[in-house]
């Protein structure tokens, strides 16, 4: 047997684990009306499949009618989700893995014109800032039924196979009890901490007279919410205590902070440019004093640190849970001693962010993540090896080189730079953003495994492709700034890219003007804020940056406040003109009605990509498909068939930003479902 802690099985209770890796519970919001159909089945069951321990499903399936997602969860009070949830579950174990649920009733994060439109409850009239909703004080009559809500699903849950189930506590309506600064309830729920901590307490009880001894329970609870006048670590201890001496649970999963806006979810689960696993020495004291199976995740995002953390004693399961949405077989590597074939993950929140945002979770640089059900994790090998040339090596290009190498074709890639990396190595010279360098390492060091060919510091024209007589021609060129868009003055202005290449040196007296809304332009706003600029970021947009979205915009506001940047919005660059050492910038609105002026030394525009596409267009005319993309064959996962030009001898697609400006994930996701058929 192995003597990796990792690899060591755990005993909890009557449960054996067989290892010490689990994914936490979390909502991708795959859920069809509220059920775990076939996205929701496969994705759970890949992460299985890889090797992992326990899987938890569901970040917060709701209990109750009044606790309404805000985004798409699963909705554990129908009784319909049963047999959904037996299918899952049977699944799962299948693959000799364990398999929980999260539980939870919302309280006051979520809002009143959800689901059914009912009152969103609290234990005080206090509104969540991350929901906006103003609550209802709990009756007694809310409190009776919710416990008995709490019990009939969790009852659902063990009808349909699960191991057991999680209560969500923290930021959710058993933390609202058991928080001073939410709980302003008199009586046997309000008070002292006996009295708040009885909510939570009765639940368990409902739920362990249904279910009995034979079924895991344990709650996701915050011991410290870093909050004045909230639970304190002192407190948490006490209530750590109070939770094990009940007798009512199997484990404790321990979290530190406090959700209820965005810099304090954002504190809580860590992103890029943030310190790995902050919370775990913390994790590890409420072991130590509690003496109880306690499980941890945040931000612990490589195989090393979570062997530290079970080797250390800290906890005694681990959550590796967005690296397994970037990695479902980080388990199936360790064990075949493949570490360094584990995709990493950098940290990009891509998966999270997009769910805050009313989106499915996907990673920013696994596309196969979610999409199980159509997108392979493992390439299966093509019936007939073909010469495929690639042209750009950023992330569209080496996941096309990647997944076409895995194929068993013969991939030689050109690439004008000598580096990597395309825009990927351009967002990495930020220090906050470095950790997305993985995902070109990471597709590197695959490709030379796979012998994949790359030929650096060379411009492929047509006649550098013809010399290889390529079967398939991939363009992934991306894209160059988009500058021109104002009536007058576009040679005054530069670049993003250019401030953040270094290429231009940062003015002191700055306008960004983003209405592309994507890191680039904060980025050039941060490099010019550090330098001593005075900066303000100026967009048509009724909010800024909303393609950086929530928890990523959290960094950049507080490093630029701190450089006093101004932030406009609404407001629209129309025109720029000379005025000696300065430039005039004449601002409008698409609302109407203003017109502005600005006196700057520098105008910095940042409005997206426009295609490098000469070169695909210059290679068409000798293409079998004339560049030509059967949708229908792509989506169906079928091979491309297309043939419009008789005379033509290679099939000719671009991918990624050589077709129009959009993402990394989009790049990427061009990129693997174009070259897994070819």
């Amino acid at each position: 047997m192995s003597n990796d802690p990792l690899l060591q099985p755990y005993q909890l209770k009557h449960l054996t684990l067989r290892n010490r890796i689990i994914v936490t519970s979390h909502e991708p919001a795959y859920p069809e009306d509220g059920m775990p159909k076939g996205r929701y089945r496969a994705y759970t069951v890949e992460r299985a499949r890889g090797g992992v321990a326990l899987t938890m499903t569901a970040g917060s399936a709701a209990v109750s009618k009044d606790s309404p997602p805000v985004f798409n969860n699963l909705l554990a009070y129908k009784d319909e989700i049963v047999p959904w949830i037996r299918e899952m579950t049977d699944a799962v174990h299948e693959e000799g893995a364990a398999i929980m649920i999260q539980l939870t009733h919302l309280g006051r994060r979520t809002r009143w014109d959800k689901g059914d439109w009912l009152p969103v409850l609290a234990p005080s009239h206090h509104r969540e800032a991350a929901h906006r909703a103003f609550p209802k004080k709990l009756e007694d009559w809310d409190i009776e039924r919710i416990i008995k809500d709490f019990a009939d699903a969790a009852e659902r849950m063990k009808a349909g196979g699960m191991d057991g189930v999680e209560l969500e506590a923290y930021g959710h309506l058993i933390d609202q009890f058991t928080s001073p600064l939410t709980n302003e309830l008199d009586g046997p729920y309000g008070g002292s901490l006996d009295n708040r901590m009885r909510f939570c307490l009765d639940v368990f009880r409902a739920i362990r007279k249904r279910v009995g001894d034979d079924f895991i329970l344990g709650v996701r609870y915050t011991a410290d919410e870093c909050l004045p006048g909230g639970t304190g670590k002192a407190e948490g201890l006490e209530i750590s205590r109070r939770l094990k001496e009940s007798g009512l649970i199997d484990y404790l999963n321990v979290i530190r902070g406090h959700i209820d806006t965005d810099p304090g979810l954002t504190d809580v689960i860590p992103i890029q440019g943030m310190a790995s696993a902050p919370h775990l020495d913390f994790a590890g004291d409420i072991r130590a004093a509690t003496r109880f199976p306690t499980f941890h995740a945040a931000k612990i995002q490589d195989v090393a640190t979570a062997r530290h953390a079970i080797a250390a004693g800290k906890v005694d399961m681990i959550g590796m849970t967005r690296a397994h949405m970037t990695d479902p077989h980080i388990l199936r590597k360790i064990i075949e001693k493949r570490e360094d074939d584990i995709r990493p993950c950098v940290g990009a929140n891509y998966c999270l962010d997009r769910i805050y945002q009313g989106g499915l979770a996907f990673c920013i640089h696994n596309a196969a993540t979610g999409r199980e059900e159509t997108m392979p994790h493992s390439i299966p090998k093509a019936d007939v090896r073909r010469k495929i040339v690639i042209v750009g090596a950023g992330p569209a290009g080496l996941e096309a080189a990647r997944v076409s190498a895995e194929r068993g074709h013969k991939v030689v890639v050109f690439e004008a730079a000598n580096n990597p990396g395309g825009q990927i190595r351009l967002t990495a010279q930020s220090e906050r953003r470095r950790e997305m360098i993985g995902i070109i390492d990471w597709r590197m060091s695959q490709c030379e495994k796979l012998g994949v060919t790359f030929r650096f510091n060379t411009w492929a024209d047509a006649d550098t492709i013809a010399a290889e007589k390529p079967d398939v021609v991939v363009i992934a060129t991306g894209g160059l700034p988009h500058t021109e868009v104002l009536t007058k003055g576009n040679e005054l202005v530069v670049s993003s890219w250019d401030i953040i290449s270094g290429d231009v040196k940062p003015g002191t007296n700055v306008l960004v003007y983003d209405d592309a809304g994507d890191h680039a332009g904060l980025q050039a706003a941060e490099f010019i804020a550090k330098a001593g600029g005075k900066v303000e970021i100026m967009t048509p947009d009724r909010a800024f940056a909303p393609e950086v979205m929530a928890m990523n915009l959290v960094p950049y506001m507080r490093s630029l406040q701190k450089l006093d940047t101004t932030f406009t919005v609404t407001y629209k660059l129309e025109a720029a003109e000379k005025s000696g050492n300065q430039i005039i910038a004449h601002v409008g609105s698409d609302y109407g009605g203003a017109s502005k002026q600005r006196v700057v030394d520098q105008i910095v525009v940042n409005h997206g990509t426009i295609p490098l596409d000469d070169l695909y267009f210059e290679l068409k005319p000798g293409s079998k498909n004339l560049g030509e993309v059967s949708y229908d064959e792509l989506l169906s996962g079928a091979p491309q068939t297309v043939a419009r030009n008789p005379d033509g001898t290679y099939q000719l697609f671009r991918i990624g930003d050589a077709v129009a400006a959009r993402n990394t994930h989009a790049a990427i996701y061009d990129a693997l479902r174009l070259a897994k058929d070819l």
